[in-house]
Order: structure tokens, then C-alpha cells, then sequence
């Protein structure tokens, strides 16, 4: 879609415009425009106009000569050293004068210099303030140098825009929005039976998961424009302005119906009001307009109301009743199927081998958003041009998987030989505890190359498929492969280090989750303990129990972490030969695939050497 821009200036700028051009006047053109014309002559013409009697009136200075012939010209000539000047000048009749060039009046001089300027550009001050106002619509926000026009952007119809061919991986949002599409096509389809339209579709998932992009979607379809805003636009620093732009906004849209209004981050005005003295008057005005806006409008018209947001347990619920936003379209993280066609629909644009395996692809990015994925393409591309290839490999595109997930290798940092062995062993040691228990995912790669996400190196497992339920088994052989690293430093080198922090991290996160929302523990049963908020941000997490229960939960947290490290340490003391043989190479090649630690894990012989 093509936007369609409207430049204008504010009417601070012409103002502005206008004080430079009155200064410019005053300065130059006014004593060029109403000052007399005077001639400068030589002194040897000046000579001869003296000795010709042309000269009728004169006026001698300190630096120079004045004076006037009989016309009425005037002329300045430079003083010379000229002892006979003043003989000459009684000889040629001409007449001594203290005052040739006549003077301005004063009230004739202001008037000309400051009095016209000024009505001259304050006229044209007030008819371009006149004509912006006629262009904003009006209003007080219009008087405010525009601040209740609407900052929409404005797309046109457009046969080439985005299409649904060009969202992948969000099959069923697509297809209710295909609805949306149908009924500006057709929209005596469903007037003949008596059914309306929805006035408005609130587009939920986590970020980068393609809202905008349905949207926009939506609009290529149907081929009508499409107005797009985000939330925070609406919010002005002066009480009633938001309430401008709403309005018009939608009256933009009624003139140019059917079309689509798409309100990106709508928690940003749309949040829910409370009863408290000397909150946001301006956020709460701009709601109670929309709200009503969106009462006003006829939905036959042809005019649709998208929103989007994250946080949808932050809005208001009377922008969330029927008859204002009746649909809510879950826009989820993208699944197995849906990461590798959204794989395929970015590598449309980027040259790559024929034999690209995009399924292998997909489930290493397992999680990943569509805006991630999109990432994972470009940053393959960009591996292919440094490394002087004009095609995309599959390792670049594992690669570039690695980079999102841990950053970039950082080639310039060198860990000494003892390190170096340390974070061999503690990688080996996830590796090997999540290969000796079952239902663990694959390993897939292991490096000890630092990164610069800060990580010293990693375990990548991979899933075979795509799983949405976790047993309570799998769950704590989660754990224990995330406390394997530790346990395979204190099995080694008798000692700890603090590699172990992110594990820790994860474990602890896991274990508690187990407790206080999967109802996994004996000592509690089905009670959930914690309450999730913001889920598609992160999921930040509260406690719902008294403080003795608190206390309870992290005991019972810590038994389980320490329960699953100690299985951890048993798996890794049983299987010893393996863990240094795999921890050998591993130092010594950096990197291990998939294959080539089961290959040494299946070698290598099961019996303990001390």
C-alpha cells in the first residue's frame, strides 16, 4: 500500500516567515525603495561641471562634496585638497546650502518602515491561519496550530499491498478476518438475511507475533483504504486534544467509506478508568470519545474498527462489550507448521540453495515470533554476503538461529586452558543428563564458543515435534538437565563456579511453576498459588497466599531443585567414561553436532574407571 502523505507546516512557521521578511524590509529594501537616488562623480567631473555653471546648489562635508545640477539630479564627488575650491564655486554661481537631500517626516518614515510591514503581514498572517483552520475542520484543536487534526496514516487502495498469500503461520486469525473481507465486499449478502457486521475486531497476542501485518492484511484484501494510528498519537499534553483527533479520525473514515480504522497499542488510551481523584483527565476524555465514536458510526457503511494490543487484560471493559470491539482474534506464537511457511514466505525475497531444509529450521526456532523468523531469514543473507556467497545455505540459516537465541560468536575473547575445560565439562554434563533420561529432547548442538549474550557456551536440544502438554516426569527432567552443568563441575573439579547462574535461574523458575500453577505438588495439590499477568509480555507472576504458605512454597521449591541435582550428579558419576571422553572433544573441537555426541555417547564403554 501506498501511504498517502499530507505536508503541512504549523502556523508557527509562517509567522516566523513573516518576521524575517518585515526585518529583511525594513533593513534593505525600504531605504532602497523610498531614499533619493544619488549620483557619484569624479572630482575632475565635478571640475568641469563647475566651470560649465551647471551646478546649483552644493554642500561641502568633512569626507565629501554634495550637490545639485539644475534638474534637480544629485551627485557626491570625494574632497580633495583644493585650496581654490571655494573662489570656484562663487566664480560658477553656485549656491552654498547646508541642506540638500530633503528629509522624511518622521510620521511618514514609521508609517512606510514599521506601520505597512506590519499590516501587510499580519493580513497574510491571519488568512493563512484562516485557511489551515478551514483545512483542520475547525474547532479548537484546529485554532491550537492543528493539534486536533488526526496524525492517521493514510493508505490507499492498492491491488499490490500485502495479502493474506503474504501472512503466514496465523491460519485461524486469517480466517476471521476473512469475514471482515467478505462483507465489504458483499455487503447485501448479509443485509438480505439481517445480519450486521461487527463494528470491531481487537487483535491479542505477544509482540511480533504479525498483528500490523493482518491488519494491513485485511485492507489488501478488501482493497478499500486503510487509516492507521497508533494509541499514544491520541495523547496530548493539553486536555481535549486526543478527543479531537478521535473525531476526526472517524470522520475522515465516514467520508471515505468503506474502509478500515486500524488502532495499534490501543492500552494506551484504552485502559481501565477508576475512581481516582487527579488521574490522566486527557487519557480518560480521549476513552469516552472513542467509546462514543464508536457507538455513533453506522457499521453498514462499510467503516471496520481493528485494534491491537498485548495487554488485553488492561482494557477498559466497555470498549470490550458487544457492539464496540465484538471479536477478539488470538494472534498466538506461530507452531511447527506455521514457523517453517512463515520460513518460507521471507526467503521468497532472499536467494537460497534448492535443498533448504525449512522444517529443520523450525523446530530449532522453537518459540519463536513471526518478527524473530523474519530476522532469522535476513540474518542468513547477511552471513551469505560476508562470507562472499550469493546464495543462502541451510548452515547459514542454523547459524543465524544460534545468533537470535545467544548473539553473536565473540571471536576476540580467549579463556585460559583451565576455563576452557570448565565450561566443556559443564556443557557436556547438560548434554549427557538430558541424553540418559527419557523423554528429553535431542541433543543438537553443543559449543563452548563464548557468545555475546554473555554465555560461555550452550546446549541446544531440539524437539522432534511439537508438544503442548508437559508431564510432571518431563518437567523435572527439565531440571535436571538444567543442573547437570553444575553437578558435572563439582563431580570434575570438586569445586563450583559461577557458570551456573542462568541455570539456576531457569530450574528455580520451572520448579516454582510446578507448585503454584501446574498444582504438581503432593503437599498442595490443585491450588494455585500464584497469579499470571501480562501473559504476552513476559508473564510476570504474583503470589495469591499468606506469608507462612510463601515460606512453605520455597522449601518445598529448594527440595525439589536439590531432589533433581542429585539424580543429575548420580546420571553423570555412572556414566564417567562418556563424560570425559565427550568433554575431551568438545575441548578440542568447540563444537559438537547432534550426531557426533551420540556417536562418542555409544562408543565409549558404559564401565566405571576411577
Amino acid at each position: 500500500m501506498n501511504e498517502v502523505k499530507k505536508p503541512r507546516q504549523p502556523l508557527m512557521f509562517y509567522y516566523l516567515l513573516a518576521l524575517a521578511a518585515l526585518v529583511l524590509f525594513n533593513s534593505f529594501l525600504a531605504p532602497l525603495l523610498f531614499s533619493p537616488r544619488v549620483t557619484e562623480v569624479d572630482y575632475s567631473e565635478f571640475i568641469r561641471m563647475t566651470e560649465e555653471k551647471k551646478i546649483a546648489e552644493v554642500m561641502v562635508e568633512e569626507n565629501q562634496i554634495l550637490f545639485s545640477d539644475a534638474d534637480g539630479a544629485l551627485y557626491k564627488t570625494g574632497l580633495m585638497d583644493d585650496p581654490e575650491l571655494t573662489q570656484r564655486l562663487y566664480a560658477s554661481g553656485a549656491k552654498f546650502s547646508s541642506q540638500i537631500v530633503e528629509e522624511m517626516s518622521p510620521i511618514l518614515s514609521f508609517l512606510i518602515s514599521w506601520a505597512l510591514p506590519i499590516l501587510i503581514f499580519v493580513g497574510l498572517g491571519q488568512y493563512l491561519s484562516k485557511k489551515m483552520v478551514e483545512k483542520a475542520g475547525g474547532g479548537a484543536g484546529s485554532m491550537m496550530f492543528g493539534m486536533g487534526k488526526s496524525n492517521a496514516k493514510v493508505y490507499v487502495k492498492s491491488t499490490s499491498g500485502i495479502k493474506f498469500d503474504d501472512v503466514a503461520g496465523e491460519d485461524e486469525a486469517k480466517e476471521i478476518l476473512s469475514e471482515i473481507v467478505d462483507f465489504l465486499h458483499n455487503p447485501k449478502k448479509y443485509e438480505q438475511i439481517g445480519a450486521k457486521m461487527p463494528k470491531g475486531a481487537l487483535l491479542v497476542g505477544p509482540p511480533g507475533t504479525g498483528k500490523t501485518l493482518l491488519a494491513k492484511a485485511v485492507a489488501g484484501e478488501a482493497n478499500v483504504p486503510f487509516f492507521s494510528i497508533s494509541g499514544s498519537e491520541f495523547v496530548e499534553m493539553f486536555v481535549g486534544m486526543g478527543a479531537a483527533k478521535v473525531r476526526d479520525l472517524f470522520k475522515q473514515a465516514n467520508e471515505k467509506a468503506p474502509c478500515i480504522v486500524f488502532i495499534d497499542e490501543v492500552d494506551a488510551i484504552g485502559g481501565k478508568r477508576d475512581g481516582r481523584i487527579g488521574g490522566n483527565d486527557e487519557r480518560e476524555q480521549t476513552l469516552n470519545q472513542l467509546l462514543t465514536e464508536m457507538d455513533g458510526f453506522d457499521s453498514s457503511k462499510g467503516v471496520v474498527i481493528l485494534a491491537a494490543t498485548n495487554r488485553p487484560e488492561s482494557l477498559d471493559p466497555a470498549l470490550l462489550r458487544p457492539g464496540r470491539f465484538d471479536r477478539r482474534v488470538p494472534v498466538e506464537l506461530p507452531d511447527l507448521q506455521g514457523r517453517e511457511a512463515i520460513l518460507r514466505v521471507h526467503a521468497k525475497n532472499v536467494q537460497t540453495q534448492d535443498n533448504i531444509d525449512y522444517g529443520a529450521v523450525a523446530r530449532a526456532a522453537s518459540g519463536a515470533s513471526g518478527a524473530e523468523l523474519a530476522n532469522i531469514v535476513n540474518e542468513a543473507a547477511l552471513r551469505a554476503v560476508r562470507d562472499g556467497r550469493r546464495l543462502v545455505t541451510q548452515a547459514d540459516l542454523e547459524e543465524s538461529v544460534e545468533v537470535i537465541i545467544a548473539g553473536y560468536q565473540k571471536k576476540n575473547r580467549v579463556m585460559s586452558d583451565k576455563e576452557k575445560m570448565v565450561v566443556a565439562y559443564h556443557e557436556i554434563g547438560h548434554a549427557l543428563v538430558a541424553a540418559k533420561q527419557s523423554h528429553s529432547a535431542p541433543v543438537h548442538k553443543i559449543t563452548i564458543i563464548p557468545r555475546t549474550s554473555g554465555a560461555l557456551g550452550y546446549t541446544m536440544q531440539v524437539e522432534e515435534g511439537e508438544h503442548f502438554l508437559l508431564t510432571k516426569e518431563e518437567l523435572e527432567n527439565k531440571i535436571a538437565t538444567f543442573t547437570g552443568g553444575r553437578a558435572a563441575e563439582a563431580l570434575i573439579f570438586k569445586q563450583i563456579t559461577t557458570g551456573a547462574s542462568n541455570d539456576i535461574e531457569q530450574a528455580t523458575r520451572l520448579a516454582r511453576a510446578m507448585i503454584t500453577r501446574y498444582g504438581m505438588s503432593d503437599e498442595f495439590g490443585m491450588v494455585a498459588m500464584e497469579q499470571l499477568t501480562n501473559q504476552y509480555l513476559g508473564g510476570d507472576t504474583t503470589l495469591a497466599c499468606s506469608a507462612e504458605t510463601a515460606s512453605r512454597i520455597d522449601e518445598v521449591v529448594r527440595n525439589l531443585i536439590s531432589a533433581q541435582y542429585h539424580k543429575a550428579y548420580d546420571i553423570l558419576h555412572e556414566n564417567l567414561p562418556q563424560l570425559h571422553a565427550l568433554a575431551k572433544y568438545l575441548y578440542e573441537h568447540e563444537t559438537i553436532t547432534g550426531d557426533e555426541f551420540m556417536d562418542i555417547l555409544n562408543k565409549t564403554p558404559p564401565q566405571l574407571t576411577e
